[in-house]
């Protein structure tokens, strides 16, 4: 069987604001509502790592807030890393000064891509899902970022669990601010045919990894030839980088 390699990432960019200890979150609080602070920098330093990977999904990317300057960061990475396909799915606003979005940046062409909120107490989390190549032999790739409380994230995996169920070929990253050994993973692997990492690479805190909460999960048709981390500028998360050997087929 033919297969194809592609390099993926997974990076909650932290709308480009700076975090390198625990502190900052108290002493730079103001960079995550307010336009202050090198993000444009940061956001080429990603740019340049990005450009490097055929798909990436982004978290906390900003859609075009007054934090970002007015700067949709998910069409600027696009821009900057090469990327000839780009889709957002803004679905958090803070203040009205600030907002997050899901992004998907690609070197391949998607057939369709659709958005979805995801269930929880709070609003404002959301998976995309991207389709390439035609009819159930596709490869679906979703982006998606889940609730820090285990409630809400069960109900949220409930729903992917439904939209990936009868996908052979898929593909879920993202931030799921949990090990991927918690009880309400199990309904995933159980209920759609993704596997749990065979390797656990730790994302957070990015300046002294002991968590991973960021995943690429692949479905056991697709073969993950390695998977490692890498500083996203100054994110407080490591970005998640994988190599994936995917049959031809699924991309025609």
């Amino acid at each position: 069987m033919a297969k194809r390699r592609l390099k993926l990432l997974s990076a909650n960019i932290q709308a480009g604001s700076s975090t390198r200890r625990y502190t900052d979150y108290a002493t730079r609080s103001w960079s995550h509502v307010l336009p202050a602070g090198n993000k444009r920098g940061s956001l080429d330093t990603i740019a340049q790592l990005a450009g490097q990977h055929d798909i990436v999904g982004l978290n906390e990317s900003d859609p075009g807030s007054l934090r970002s300057g007015f700067t949709n960061q998910t069409h600027y990475l696009a821009q900057r890393g090469g990327f000839a396909y780009w889709s957002h799915q803004p679905n958090r606003s803070v203040g009205g000064v600030a907002s997050s979005a899901n992004g998907l940046l690609s070197k391949l062409e998607p057939v369709e891509v659709h958005d979805h909120p995801l269930p929880g107490r709070v609003r404002g989390r959301g998976v995309l899902l991207a389709q390439f190549g035609d009819g159930r032999d596709g490869l679906a790739v979703a982006v998606a970022h889940l609730s820090l409380g285990a409630g809400s994230r069960a109900s949220q995996i409930a729903f992917i669990a439904e939209l990936l169920h009868d996908h052979p070929h898929a593909i879920l990253m993202g931030d799921f601010n949990c090990d991927p050994d918690r009880p309400e993973m199990q309904q995933l692997y159980k209920r759609t045919r993704l596997q749990p990492p065979a390797l656990c690479v730790p994302t957070f805190p990015s300046w002294r990894p002991q968590r991973a909460i960021d995943h690429i999960l692949t479905t056991k048709d697709l073969h993950v030839a390695n998977m490692e981390a890498f500083a996203a500028a100054y994110s407080d998360h490591l970005a998640l980088a994988a190599e994936i050997d995917v049959p031809e087929r699924a991309l025609r």
